[in-house]
């Protein structure tokens, strides 16, 4: 019913996320290791975990994370058999010994209401092995609440602490961002249509803050700004309704914003930020607009 995949690159952490799965008191799950065409080879430690979980391997031949980590979760989702559930789980997090367990003792829970489960999170600091408090959520929260807590700083999201539906995921699929940047926020917003998620605060996902990863390199900020301009423009056009007029306006802003960091305005931008703040507000908000957009015009 549960699978459990992992796109691998990194060899480093490895060690412990196979050991998490290995500790699962509840094995009733399976898992999926993708290999992106790696240059460190996991063969030899997958031996020494044969036989305490059920996995499978694949490598593949060409790279494909370095182009689009939602294409590399793609190709890794499409090796699973015929379970019901997905949990995207990263080659350096880990999980609590009693994950498994939970989501299915909480299942009659949320079996019927919702399409994406998430756990209680405690971040791993790459290069101390730190860890923070554990960091929980509401129960039962709306994606349209967790996106807005998010955003203003007060919560935190990494994808490999989610459990979603798989026929959810055929329906609507991930959004090709770049770096996979916001590629899992929208996805719980779409999977749930803007509905509940279900939190289980009694187990925890182990994340790993890593600076060497894709998304987490610096040198990235460009890549990571052209995604929140995809995005923002996602969610101003499906989900802006969801929200009330001042938060409305706050994500037309936000907007603005990631437009200037990567320096564009088209016309076609411009036009449709223009008809929202005709849409939705009044006089001022509009002329302020306006001000700001000849402003910037006249830099160029």
């Amino acid at each position: 019913m549960l699978a459990i995949v992992i796109p691998f690159f990194k060899l480093i952490y490895f060690n412990d996320t196979l050991k998490s799965l290995a500790n699962q008191t509840d094995k009733r799950f399976k898992v999926y290791i993708g290999d992106d065409a790696s240059p460190e080879n996991p063969l030899d430690l997958l031996e020494h975990y044969k036989g305490t979980f059920d996995f499978e391997y694949k490598r593949f031949e060409t790279n494909l994370g370095g182009l689009s980590l939602t294409k590399q979760w793609e190709r890794c989702i499409e090796m699973i058999d015929n379970e019901e559930w997905i949990m995207l789980l990263g080659d350096d997090d880990y999980l609590d010994e009693n994950v498994v367990a939970s989501w299915y003792y909480n299942f009659k829970n949320f079996e019927s209401k919702t399409s994406v489960v998430r756990f209680a999170t405690i971040v791993v600091n790459e290069k101390t092995n730190r860890i923070s408090k554990i960091h929980k959520h509401p129960i039962w929260e709306s994606s349209i609440d967790s996106f807005w807590r998010r955003y203003e700083g007060k919560t935190r999201s990494t994808l490999s602490e989610y459990i979603f539906s798989k026929n959810k995921y055929l329906e609507f699929g991930f959004r090709n961002y770049p770096l996979a940047w916001h590629s899992d926020d929208m996805a719980w917003l779409v999977f749930t249509n803007a509905g509940n998620i279900f939190t289980i605060n009694e187990s925890v996902v182990f994340y790993r803050f890593s600076e060497i990863s894709l998304s987490g390199k610096k040198m990235n900020q460009n890549l990571k700004d052209k995604a929140s301009y995809l995005f923002y423009k996602d969610i101003i056009e499906q989900f802006l309704t969801e929200f009330d007029l001042n938060k409305k306006l706050d994500l037309i802003l936000e907007y603005e914003i990631t437009i200037k960091k990567i320096n564009i305005l088209s016309n076609n931008d411009w036009y449709y930020i223009l008809k929202l703040y005709m849409k939705y507000f009044k006089l001022i908000p509009f002329l302020k607009f306006v001000r700001r957009f000849l402003i910037d015009f006249n830099k160029k």
